[in-house]
């Protein structure tokens, strides 16, 4: 196993974000694995979409895509990966497919920002972009929704 990526102060409340990430792919995997009904998956991952998603995206988007430019190869894999992300939560069905599509898409993004952009946008940021970032994100403890629990 892998040691912590120790982040910078200022987006270790974005890294917080993606572990609710996380926990969201595996309670998806879970409800999938003890037969919990493909609508109420859906619709707790479109609770959390845009509860939490949504506003963790335009935070990169934001803020941190910036330091890197939009032109990079990297920023433009991100935003490909945030529009691709954004599709399928939005799509209607209810499949066991889309659902574990969603999982392993939104798992996959997490780590590769975790593992591989986030540390190029710290080499790069400077000291003034790094105090923006945290000055505009102020980290809220987060806030499930139990009414929808099914894991």
């Amino acid at each position: 196993m892998n040691p912590p990526i120790k982040r910078t102060p200022e987006l270790q409340p974005l890294s917080r974000d993606h572990h609710q990430g996380l926990l969201l792919c595996w309670k998806i995997r879970k409800g999938i694995s003890n037969g919990t009904p493909n609508e109420r998956i859906k619709e707790y991952v479109s609770w959390f979409y845009s509860e939490h998603l949504l506003p963790h995206f335009k935070t990169e988007e934001d803020l941190l895509f910036p330091i890197l430019g939009h032109e990079h190869p990297l920023i433009i894999q991100a935003i490909t990966e945030h529009r691709e992300l954004e599709k399928l939560i939005s799509d209607e069905r209810n499949s066991l497919e889309l659902l574990q599509e969603i999982a392993q898409k939104l798992d996959d993004h997490i780590r590769f920002e975790e593992r591989v952009l986030f540390g190029e946008i710290e080499k790069a940021a400077t000291p003034e972009q790094l105090q923006l970032i945290s000055t505009h994100h102020q980290e809220t403890a987060f806030c499930d929704n139990d009414t929808l629990k099914f894991w």
